[in-house]
């Protein structure tokens, strides 16, 4: 390409675009020059340039003006000049897209491609397959196999290359050029067998035997190209996560040998595969992380990069299988390549001992001003899991991150390091004075306003528990006065929070949300009205309800609760525990095979319910099944479906718990994989335990082969509300018809047949639905003693904390409070708290004491709104 002359003073400056503020409409004009005799070479290059420039940088042209200046470049063709015809090539790709008739140049392209040049048979190639559909695909498909095995490697490249993009569209004409490709294969060219080899895997990679049996070929045959090999190592790796196979695999044995290979980036691509891989041992990572270690030392400093980087990401998981690069990385910390040497240091963060943590955190920050957002927010992770893995270092980690805010940098650096230190606050009580000292400073000069909320969120809920929550107060009230609206309004929650928590600050936090009874926005002024009448009644139930633990509820339930209310008019008040609680929103899920994905319900919801929870999404769905739509409204539906049968079965069955206040209902999803089989007429039969009883029967219609299908089964809860609990015996029952496995037509006659299912269980967490209570004590004080319930049992099977707290909280199926799930260290004593809401929308809350000796002996006490509720939970670990 012909290269612009730049004035001096440009070239001073640092250059220029010589085509910045260019107007399509003149650059098109200036086309008109192509048809010009003689043709002038080098304008009509500066002018096909303009036009790749337009068309790069997302300019519109119009399919007419394409058109026109699409003909007038084909003229061009009647010039020799190598440049000017790789430019015409090249704007041919480019405008196939948007002109009209460009298949005009295909008698052009192919003489090309044909042709003895080889200069213009290569990106003849290339423009020709642009231009090509599957029609015409057939007239130039034996030039296209002649030109994979040519003997000019970069004709041989282009064909391959585009071989793969016509496979797109042509799949099946491509797979037929198969044996041009292997012979490609065995090319000299490195760049060759690479696109050789790629297109053999796209013909292949549906046929995953016979994609084994090409990686076992040529892992067999050493191939010259570590490009190729690299590509190899990739399939490789994907076959061992399909067949979920462990490293006795000869697949990992290849990997693991490319490990001695003599190009780097085959040492590097088989490192970083074994890195990645799913199930490795830190044992299996030795010698990988033995060639990156050696990379560490190179000369280059991309290499030193990509060793330092990989291994950063092994520290996270396998931090002992690093602490060997310990002195490699410690030499990389002095490296000019500042990204090298913050992920040198970040990565001995995560190996090294608590001794070497000062010394580290020095030498980061006397460069830290000098690296970019992203590898600042590498250190911020590092200095996260040293303030997790050593606690007592907290003030040089909170020191350094204070220092951070400081700095100049974008939002996901900020909200990194804001994360961080609402973490520590969170895990370790010591750091809580001084975190929310530097949080409180910070927003002082935060630009960010869901960092504003988010601190003064952390503020409301562990300030007032501070010994001097006094002095949090005037950090709070800046952001009433100098803030915008969304930040006011957390400050006046934040402020709530203060008066309804301490007594004591109670007159001058009323005296505060006062002054915004007249803000300029409804949702300020709303809130403070509401708080203020709220916390003028001076009730602790009043302020814990409304102010410091607030609604749970879900916002998809609530209007849907409400809709109902108003389409029914009744005297009776508007019930909040018909609303059901705030759960997980859903999760995509893949699909799994036999069917529909674990923890996914069998229909599809439009985009705008994506929001909507799984418990929602349940609810619509059991309204709209005619037998259950008056059982009244959903307590909770369990959180992933029961597998009743293995997935290789001819039937899959799993089951959905569905609780309602007097119900509960059990729905069936089935899948039948009998491909000469339709079942009809669905049902699983229960036989239920003692006291419930079975109501009704909705029977899937009709089990096509591998089509999902629902049916469901409704049983009443027993008399005795302390009887929660049952085991119940399944049997799939159901008319067959054979049919044929290739129409699917089935036969008139069937016959009745059953199918003995795993049994299932109803326990006590069915019942139980999960709740946070950001204050327990206030929760606690709430409830009052009038239920409550205490018991003293010995957990004899556990030999730790921890193994009680986990079990107990999975058991009683309750939300645990105040951070008591995690043990401190050393503890031979811990206390448990846990909240929940009983089915039939009743409060309960349970503090455990847990010792430990020979076992661990639990001293629990249970409160709730409801007497039965509180026996249920304070009798179900006996």
């Amino acid at each position: 390409m012909y290269m612009l002359k730049r004035d001096k003073k440009e070239d001073e400056e640092g250059g220029g675009n010589p085509f910045h503020n260019m107007e399509k409409s003149s650059v098109l004009q200036e086309a008109r020059t192509f048809n010009d005799t003689p043709i002038n070479t080098r304008k009509c290059c500066h002018i096909l340039t303009k036009v790749l420039y337009l068309i790069n940088q997302g300019e519109h042209i119009g399919t007419t003006e394409a058109t026109e200046a699409f003909f007038a470049m084909t003229k061009l063709f009647q010039s020799k000049d190598i440049t000017l015809r790789r430019m015409v090539y090249l704007c041919i790709k480019e405008m196939s897209k948007i002109a009209e008739d460009v298949i005009i140049v295909t008698s052009s392209l192919t003489k090309d491609m044909t042709g003895k040049e080889d200069l213009f048979r290569a990106p003849a190639i290339r423009a020709l397959c642009t231009i090509t559909d599957t029609s015409m695909l057939q007239g130039v498909e034996r030039y296209l196999k002649q030109a994979i095995v040519d003997k000019a490697h970069s004709v041989s490249s282009a064909a391959l290359t585009s071989a793969l993009h016509l496979s797109k569209t042509s799949n099946e004409v491509v797979k037929r050029w198969v044996n041009e490709a292997q012979e490609a294969v065995n090319s000299d060219s490195v760049m060759v067998q690479y696109h050789a080899l790629g297109l053999l895997y796209h013909i292949r990679k549906s046929d995953r035997l016979a994609v084994t049996k090409m990686v076992s070929k040529f892992t067999r045959h050493s191939l010259k190209s570590p490009y190729a090999y690299c590509l190899l190592i990739r399939i490789a790796c994907k076959l061992l996560q399909e067949e979920d196979a462990g490293t006795d695999s000869p697949m990992f044995d290849f990997i693991e040998s490319c490990l001695r290979h003599k190009s780097e980036m085959v040492i590097y691509e088989a490192a970083h595969a074994i890195v990645n891989m799913k199930h490795t041992s830190a044992k299996e990572l030795t010698p990988a992380v033995s060639v990156l270690q050696l990379f560490c030392s190179s000369p280059k400093p991309t290499l030193r990069f990509a060793a330092v980087r990989t291994l950063n990401k092994v520290a996270m998981k396998h931090p002992s299988a690093v602490t060997a690069c310990n002195l490699d990385l410690e030499n990389l910390i002095t490296d000019v390549n500042r990204s090298i040497a913050t992920l040198a240091i970040t990565t001995l963060l995560k190996t090294g001992s608590e001794g070497s943590v000062d010394r580290l955190m020095k030498q980061i920050s006397s460069f830290m001003s000098e690296i970019s957002d992203e590898f600042k927010v590498v250190v911020v992770e590092a200095v996260r899991s040293i303030c997790t893995k050593f606690p007592r270092k907290h003030s040089v980690m909170m020191n350094f991150l204070s220092s951070m805010l400081r700095e100049e940098g974008g939002f996901e650096y900020k909200k990194s390091v804001v994360d961080t230190l609402i973490n520590t606050v969170e895990d370790n009580p010591e750091a809580k004075d001084a975190g929310l000292a530097h949080l409180c400073e910070y927003i002082e000069d935060c630009e960010h306003t869901i960092l504003h909320t988010r601190i003064l969120h952390l503020l409301g809920r562990e300030g007032p528990r501070t010994p001097n929550p006094a002095k949090y107060i005037r950090f709070i009230y800046n952001r009433v006065i100098l803030e915008n609206a969304a930040v006011r309004a957390a400050a006046v929650t934040a402020l709530a929070k203060f008066g309804a928590h301490c007594e004591e600050l109670l007159p001058s936090v009323l005296v505060l949300l006062q002054r915004s009874l007249l803000d300029t926005d409804d949702e300020v002024r709303d809130r403070a009205t509401f708080y203020l009448e709220v916390l003028k009644q001076r009730q602790k139930s009043l302020n814990s309800a409304y102010i410091l633990n607030g609604l749970q509820v879900s916002i998809v339930g609530l209007e849907r609760a409400l809709h109902n209310y108003t389409m029914e008019p009744s005297e009776t008040p508007f019930d909040m525990k018909s609303v059901p609680l705030a759960t997980q929103p859903m999760t995509e899920q893949k699909a799994t095979p036999g069917g529909v994905a674990a923890g996914e319900t069998p229909s599809t919801k439009p985009s705008d319910k994506a929001a909507a929870s799984r418990q929602d999404i349940y609810a619509e769905q059991l309204a709209s099944v005619p037998e259950l739509a008056a059982l009244g409204p959903l307590f909770k539906s369990s959180n992933l479906p029961v597998e009743l049968t293995e997935s290789e079965t001819e039937y899959v069955v799993r089951c959905v718990k569905h609780i309602f206040a007097d119900y509960v209902v059990f729905q069936f999803d089935c899948t039948n994989t009998l491909n000469d089989q339709l079942l009809q007429n669905v049902t699983v039969h229960v036989e239920p335990s003692e006291g419930f009883a079975i109501m009704k029967y909705v029977p899937a219609p009709s089990l096509p082969y591998n089509t999902p299908g629902t049916t469901y089964t409704c049983v009443q809860l027993p008399d005795d509300p302390t009887q929660v609990t049952g085991n119940f015996t399944c049997t799939l029952k159901f008319l067959v018809k054979d049919c044929d496995p290739t129409t699917g037509e089935p036969d008139d006659e069937g016959y009745e047949d059953e199918y003995v299912l795993e049994d299932v269980e109803l326990s006590v967490s069915d019942h139980v639905q999960k709740v946070i209570k950001p204050n327990f004590g206030a929760s606690w004080e709430e409830v009052g003693p009038d239920n409550e319930l205490e018991d003293t049992y010995s957990l004899s099977s556990m030999k730790t904390l921890e193994e009680a707290v986990k079990n107990i909280i999975h058991f009683m199926g309750m939300q645990p409070c105040e951070r008591s799930d995690k043990v401190p260290e050393g503890k031979s004593s811990h206390t448990l708290y846990l909240a929940g809401v009983y089915r039939g929308g009743h409060d309960i809350l349970v503090r455990a004491k847990l010792a430990l000796s020979d076992g661990v002996t639990m001293q629990i006490t249970v409160r709730s709104s409801d007497m039965h509720a509180a026996e249920v939970i304070a009798t179900a670990v006996g």
